[in-house]
């Protein structure tokens, strides 16, 4: 029978990539760097390529170790999954889960909806991760967390996709700006406006822009926050006007007195809530479930799964009940 690489020689293959030190992924394995030395060796015997260039003072992979070392975390993590799955006896949604989590969803869907998930699969034991989208995904194809809660559109290559459904944005403002008293602004009257918006890799402000037609220009560049928090802030201080998503507006507009929230006219500004995982993923099923609880808890719920760039349509979604004006 032909040989197979062991669990423990990818474990190794997959540490050094990590950390790109011998030492140091040796400390990471718990063993010897000449134990950790030794099993790439016999890794590379194994699959007859050499996986290090071992030609350069600084340790680098060749073309054939870069090319498998996505491989052998997904089989890592499939291997982990197959151990899950056998100790949950055939019990949806029990054991670890590891979800990543953006910083404009966790705060404001997972204290809602963890209480309901908790009730519901009580053997769950979930690790949360909050991260910049391109972080999480860059998790998901490391195999260091299971799925990821994040925010569409967004280039999500050939992950599994579970739309939960759909965030409204709203116009935050001050309370004298003529938008104050407004039933209603439309895209067309925003871009007479500079907006606050947050820095370079929240996807919520490509959101902001894409989503109501508006030019990089209209971002106040002289100021760009870091959350959600410190973008109300400025506005209830008069320094100008941002975007809200509707699943913000509890916890971020309705304490701050001198801030109003308007809609737009159609409505049709808005993002996409979504669990994503890899394609290969055994988890899948137990996804599923765990998305029909959080969409209960999202302010338009879709509920529709989709392919990897598949999306719902355009259709027309009301906010939740966060009345204009309300401060």
């Amino acid at each position: 029978m032909r040989p197979l690489p062991t669990l423990r020689q990818l474990r190794y293959l997959v540490a050094l990539a990590e950390h790109h030190h011998f030492a140091r992924a040796a400390e990471d394995c718990r063993v010897t760097q000449s134990t950790l030395s030794a099993g790439i060796r016999e890794l590379e015997e194994v699959l007859g390529v050499v996986l290090i260039d071992r030609s350069r003072r600084q340790m680098s992979f060749s073309p054939a170790g870069d090319a498998i070392i996505g491989r052998a975390r997904a089989l890592l993590a499939a291997a982990e999954e197959l151990v899950e799955a056998a100790q949950a006896g055939g019990e949806p949604l029990t054991g670890l889960l590891r979800l990543g989590v953006i910083p404009t969803i966790a705060p404001y869907l997972l204290p809602r909806a963890l209480p309901a998930v908790r009730t519901a699969y009580p053997n769950l034991r979930l690790y949360l991760r909050e991260e910049q989208t391109a972080r999480v995904l860059d998790l998901l194809g490391r195999g260091r967390i299971d799925a990821g809660l994040i925010a569409l559109p967004y280039a999500t290559g050939d992950l599994r996709t579970l739309v939960l459904g759909k965030d409204p944005l709203r116009i935050a403002c001050p309370v004298g700006h003529p938008f104050a008293t407004a039933d209603h602004v439309s895209e067309q009257e925003l871009t007479q406006q500079q907006l606050l918006l947050l820095e370079d890799g929240h996807c919520l402000r490509e959101h902001a822009l894409t989503s109501c037609h508006l030019l990089p220009g209209q971002a106040n560049e002289d100021f760009q926050a870091t959350s959600l928090s410190t973008l109300v802030q400025m506005v209830a201080s008069g320094l100008g006007l941002t975007l809200v998503p509707d699943l913000a507006v509890e916890v971020e507009v309705q304490r701050e007195p001198g801030v109003v929230v308007v809609p737009f006219a159609n409505n049709r500004a808005s993002r996409l809530i979504a669990l994503v995982w890899p394609a290969g993923s055994m988890r899948g099923h137990d996804l599923h479930l765990l998305g029909d609880i959080l969409k209960k808890f999202v302010p338009c719920p879709e509920g529709r799964s989709a392919a990897a760039g598949e999306m719902p349509d355009g259709s027309e979604c009301q906010p939740s009940t966060s009345p204009a004006g309300s401060g």
